[in-house]
């Protein structure tokens, strides 16, 4: 139940179950850093937030949604859990735009490489470390518990893991131990969290212009040798099926600081063909209900669209909604699958499929304020506070 393959795992050859080990999530707050480093000649752009990358996170998130309640093999099946018959013969048109939803997580993948290296900029491992934990597990929690409280309440959608797994969930480390997800969409979260472990090793020296492109090339060069190694382990670190898009987001984000050269338009240019032959994979192992054109076209947009962020074409875009919408995505991504189709299992017979569909996803977002304003803020707080002074515990104990 991943949302790589949370349709269809049981099924997954060995590659896309490697695949599925992988864990939108959705990346943090568009704030770049001040610093001080910058290539000899290059501009560097004054520090603002990228008020549209919220826009597109948001919009990355609701194509998911929209995707698992109606767009996914798993619905679209006779007798399924969701709906109990196909999804297409319900509400087609809905679903022939909704099977192409899958592509937000690769969006969510290319916003985080950009994302994370802008935030990570001038920082010490340790407040890098710090803001990941902070940023990831506070709303993280929360999902664990509304998602196992759901299906304590509304049995017989979903089968319920046992308690010794549903505790291991609260790690986020799950998947590295073999253990089950409580929601399949957390299987991003362990592919971020393999990016956030490499870059930390670049985050260590201090990053400069330099460094991050030698990283991309060479993180790059390693991720399409792995799978023909047929090394397990190499694979697991390399991320194949993963790393070109975040390697995308550092290109992007380099150009966002530095202005654009070839290099970076190579790096963006690999990371594209190598993302269309993913893309056609995925269809083909996992997906089954969307074409490789119309995939590759929405790709091609979406990176378009960082392209012209990247290259401040859109930095009249501003709005406090956007940055409400930029809070919402990730409490809305870790909810709505496994929830929202229980909710839209007991519901399907008494509502219009299109306005339960909408009413779910409305009802999440509503849940999303709510979690990001009593939840996530207070215990990121504390969190920061306690890491912090543990930190410099710790510091002080080295002395």
């Amino acid at each position: 139940m991943l949302m790589r393959g949370a349709d269809s795992r049981p099924t997954m050859p060995l590659r896309v179950v490697v695949r599925g080990l992988q864990q939108p999530l959705p990346p943090l707050a568009s704030t770049e850093p001040t610093t001080k480093q910058q290539p000899a000649g290059r501009r560097r752009r004054p520090d603002r937030r990228l008020y549209a990358i919220d826009g597109l996170r948001l919009a990355a998130a609701l194509m998911v949604a929209l995707h698992h309640y109606a767009g996914t093999y798993r619905a679209d099946r006779p007798g399924n859990v969701i709906w109990d018959r196909p999804v297409s013969d319900i509400m087609p048109t809905v679903f022939r735009f909704a099977s192409y939803g899958w592509i937000g997580v690769e969006i969510f993948f290319v916003i985080s490489g950009f994302v994370i290296c802008m935030s990570c900029w001038g920082r010490t491992p340790r407040q890098f470390f710090v803001s990941r934990v902070i940023r990831l597990y506070p709303a993280y929690w929360f999902a664990i518990v509304f998602t196992t409280a759901v299906l304590v309440a509304l049995p017989g959608v979903w089968t319920r893991q046992p308690l010794r797994e549903v505790l291991l969930n609260f790690t986020m480390l799950q998947s590295g131990s073999g253990v089950g997800n409580v929601d399949g969409v957390y299987w991003t979260l362990w592919s971020e969290l393999r990016f956030y472990l490499l870059f930390l090793l670049v985050v260590a020296t201090g990053l400069t212009y330099k460094k991050v492109v030698v990283f991309c090339c060479v993180w790059g060069a390693v991720a399409m040798l792995a799978p023909v190694s047929k090394l397990p382990l190499l694979e697991l670190i390399a991320n194949p099926d993963g790393a070109w898009y975040f390697i995308a987001g550092l290109a992007l984000y380099l150009m966002h600081r530095f202005g654009q050269d070839l290099l970076l338009w190579g790096i963006l240019g690999m990371a594209w063909l190598m993302g269309q032959l993913e893309l056609g994979q995925r269809i083909d192992e996992v997906e089954h209900v969307s074409g490789w054109r119309g995939s590759v076209l929405i790709f091609t947009v979406f990176l378009l669209a960082m392209v012209a962020i990247a290259l401040g074409a859109t930095d009249r875009v501003r709005g406090k909604w956007l940055v409400t919408a930029g809070a919402l995505t990730y409490p809305l991504y870790l909810m709505h699958y496994v929830a929202g189709t229980t909710v839209i299992n007991r519901l399907r017979d008494v509502m219009d499929a299109r306005v339960l569909v909408v009413a779910v996803i409305g009802g999440f977002l509503v849940l999303s304020w709510l979690v990001h304003r009593f939840v996530e803020r207070p215990v990121a707080g504390w969190l920061k506070r306690g890491l912090d002074t543990s930190f410099a515990r710790l510091r002080n104990a080295g002395t």
